[in-house]
This record gives structure tokens, C-alpha cells and sequence, in this order.
């Protein structure tokens, strides 16, 4: 029993080193999520920080991933494009609600507005030597006038829309459309790192924005 403590303290020592190690300086630890992220059946760590740093949209959001080499963490890929800043979610305030790993794929979902309602998951794989922006998926709307989904698996290009209208005197009707949309390269590093992207549908002429 003592000797499974010790390691374990150990474990927690080297850490909690690795981790101010690679912390920005005067941020702040909003999640930490352990997973297998690579393939190799040891735990990656990821970790969400609120910097110091500022834009017009609040605080900007670092997400480091850690991957531990021969006893000792390193820094697998970090960023400060895939998580929008601490005031980004409108009325709603903080849009950043929490980090999953399921079955190898980050899963980073945000959310925000007021009375019209917004929130998005993202999905990365880490392949071709980055954490590659895999799926996305997105709801907006507001009850009583019209909710929108929409589900793109980058991988394959297939983008499901649909748009459920209530309030048909201003909206219009209901839309569905299924298109397929290749060769969008997005990753943790470029995420956000433009303009917001957008793709109208060819048929229904409905906006996409990611």
C-alpha cells in the first residue's frame, strides 16, 4: 500500500512540475481532461487555461495537450484559436462549457447568446501530425420562431442541415439539405485564426458558419 502511494505521489510531483512548467504566466487552469488521444494506450492530458491576455472578446483561452515521453510530459500541440475568449458567448457571458475525450477524438463544445440560443462542438483527431478538426456539430435558434442543426463530418465532407421554422410569416418554411463539402484543412492551430468560415448551401441558399 505504501509503495502504491509513493508512486503516485510521485506521478502527482512530476505533473504539477510539468504543469507550471508549461503554464503561461498569470493564467489560470479552467479543466484538465486525461485521455488516449494518439493511439498508444497511455493517457495524454489536456488542459484548458484563461490567460492573461486579452482581446475585445475577454480573456484568450489556451489549450495545451501533454503527452508524457520516456517518464517525462512534453508538450504534444497547444493553441490559443480553438477556444473562444471568456466574454465570446454574448448575454450568456463564458461560452467555453467542457472538454471530452471519447474513443481517441477531442470533443470541445461551446455555447452562448441570449434570447436566440447558439452552441457548437468541435471534434479533432490527431493524424498527419496534428489534432485535425474531424466533426462539427451546431444548434441555434430560438423557440416560437425557427431552430437550426447542423452536422459535417469533415472527414468525409457530408454536411446535414436542418432548420425547423415556427414562425413561417417571417422565416419562411422548414429546410433540409444534405450536401457534401471537401477539402476544408482546419486544426487546432488555424481554428479560428481568420475570419469565420461560411458555406452556403447550393440549393436551399441557407448560410453555414463554423
Amino acid at each position: 500500500m505504501k509503495k502504491v502511494l509513493f508512486f503516485l505521489s510521485v506521478t502527482g510531483s512530476t505533473f504539477c512540475f510539468a504543469q507550471k512548467e508549461f503554464q503561461p504566466a498569470g493564467s489560470t487552469v479552467i479543466e484538465t481532461v486525461d485521455g488516449d488521444l494518439d493511439g498508444d494506450k497511455i493517457p495524454e492530458k489536456v488542459i484548458i487555461y484563461n490567460t492573461k491576455d486579452e482581446s475585445e472578446s475577454g480573456n484568450i483561452r489556451e489549450i495545451q495537450i501533454l503527452k508524457k515521453v520516456n517518464g517525462k510530459w512534453t508538450v504534444l500541440e497547444k493553441s490559443r484559436n480553438a477556444i473562444l475568449e471568456s466574454n465570446a458567448g454574448g448575454m450568456m457571458g463564458d461560452p467555453y462549457q467542457n472538454t471530452e475525450i471519447q474513443k481517441g477524438i477531442l470533443m470541445i463544445t461551446e455555447a452562448g447568446g441570449s434570447s436566440w440560443k447558439w452552441g457548437h462542438t468541435d471534434k479533432y483527431r490527431f493524424q498527419n501530425g496534428h489534432f485535425e478538426l474531424i466533426g462539427y456539430f451546431s444548434e441555434y435558434g430560438k423557440p416560437e420562431e425557427y431552430s437550426q442543426e447542423v452536422d459535417f463530418n469533415l472527414s468525409t465532407g457530408l454536411l446535414n442541415f436542418k432548420k425547423d421554422v415556427e414562425n413561417t410569416k417571417e422565416y419562411g418554411p422548414s429546410n433540409h439539405e444534405t450536401y457534401i463539402k471537401k477539402g476544408l484543412k482546419i486544426n487546432l492551430q488555424n481554428r479560428r485564426e481568420k475570419d469565420r468560415i461560411e458555406i452556403i448551401l447550393p440549393k436551399t441558399k441557407e448560410k453555414v458558419y463554423m
